[in-house]
């Protein structure tokens, strides 16, 4: 058991006017979200190809794919009160975050028409060490994409938008510790909703809770492997609505879908105190404990610093 100082409290930034990017995730003095400058990010639209400045990234209709990452982080967002709201062309997507007794809470809405399916990632780039371990349900279905090949000694199937094997070595392939820069680059999804980042004597826990909707964690592990020709570091830790990273891949299970009502909730929760003895006590469907947060956001308009 991990047990911090009282001053655990996430402290949340973020910045509606350029993607409603989560720009600070602080906790205990520290800084969990990467950075990158990429002063290109000011003047993006629609349609622009992605723009890598770190941070989090709110990802719906997809990850991969197109458009790339998704169609949320090249508007502009709204805030009325507590909520701030992208308007794409096929979606309507609202988060409010707030404080709890257990950390802080960001709660979803997404509208649009009965039958639309989409992929949503909370698409967080952390500034973690090389001696990071990542804990998940020992056991749980993980799907390695085809950039994994070069990884994994032997020829890719033939066609294959994934392939499958067991948390925490899939194909044993490790995933459950980032590493120092080797050159590679690795995505992977998770059947599971919940995930603990060890970092030292830092945690950060994650959870995604959506009723009647498949959650998952994705992990990118890009150890100075991507993109070309100039890669650099970056490190992923991605509570996820679907299985997959690109909506075109999806089968029947693999991706959320809005109900007849119009509307699909869910909700993303995160601590900095850990409280998982092992991973075993995540499994058991224990709820990750921490103190009160304070979430904030840049008001609109505002540019907020990047790191």
């Amino acid at each position: 058991m991990v047990s911090r100082s009282a001053d655990a409290r996430p402290d949340i930034t973020t910045d509606p006017a350029h993607g409603g990017r989560w720009t600070s995730l602080r906790a205990h003095g520290r800084e969990w979200l990467w950075h990158r400058a990429a002063p290109e990010r000011e003047t993006v639209r629609p349609g622009d190809a992605f723009v890598d400045a770190g941070g989090l990234e709110e990802c719906i209709p997809t990850v991969r794919g197109t458009p790339d990452h998704g169609d949320a982080w090249s508007r502009p967002w709204t805030r009325e009160g507590d909520t701030e709201r992208v308007r794409c062309d096929d979606f309507t997507l609202a988060r409010t975050l707030r404080s709890t007794a257990d950390g802080a809470v960001a709660d979803y809405t997404l509208t649009a028409e009965p039958g639309f399916r989409f992929i949503w990632a909370a698409h967080a780039l952390l500034a973690l060490s090389a001696d990071t371990t990542v804990r998940i349900r020992p056991g749980a279905t993980t799907r390695l994409f085809p950039e994994a090949a070069s990884q994994l000694g032997g020829a890719w199937p033939a066609g294959a938008p994934w392939i499958a094997d067991s948390w925490p070595a899939p194909q044993g392939l490790p995933l459950d510790r980032f590493g120092p820069d080797d050159g590679t680059a690795v995505g992977a999804v998770v059947d599971a909703p919940r995930v603990c980042v060890h970092d030292g004597p830092d945690r950060l826990a994650l959870e995604v809770q959506a009723q009647g909707q498949p959650t998952s964690i994705a992990l990118w592990r890009n150890l100075g492997g991507f993109p070309a020709p100039h890669p650099y570091r970056s490190t992923g830790v991605e509570p996820m609505l679907g299985r997959v990273f690109d909506l075109a891949d999806a089968g029947p299970d693999d991706a959320a879908g809005v109900p007849e009502s119009g509307l699909v909730s869910w909700r993303l929760a995160l601590t900095a105190v850990c409280h998982c003895a092992s991973t075993d006590a995540l499994d058991q469907g224990d709820s990750v404990r921490g103190t009160a947060s304070r979430p904030r956001s840049t008001p609109p308009g505002r540019h907020r610093a990047r790191e």
